[in-house]
């Protein structure tokens, strides 16, 4: 896979997550809601244009791992982040 960087963007009790190719300008983006401990992951939006090569799983990811460093749940109410968490027990800690 070419080069992915996540970059995360907060808005107060909203914010994104973006995926950032190295070879296109799409970009990707799983969004969210905070309530109280609790990251809601609302959208995961992928680009057809950069589909199917795993940037959806790597802004997943990027959520679990920023969910373990700063001590919030998340409730998957995306589906494909309620998929990811099916496929990924390992990630219970943080699941709300």
């Amino acid at each position: 896979m070419v080069g992915v960087t996540i970059t995360k963007h907060e808005f107060g009790s909203t914010g994104e997550y973006h995926a950032h190719l190295a070879d296109s300008e799409h970009i990707g983006r799983l969004t969210w809601t905070q309530e109280g401990p609790v990251r809601h992951a609302d959208h995961t939006l992928v680009p057809e244009a950069i589909g199917g090569r795993g940037v959806a799983g790597r802004l997943v990811e990027a959520l679990v791992a920023d969910a373990r460093e700063n001590n919030f749940r998340i409730a998957p109410d995306c589906s494909y982040v309620a998929a990811a968490f099916k496929r990924h027990p390992e990630w219970d800690d943080v699941k709300a």
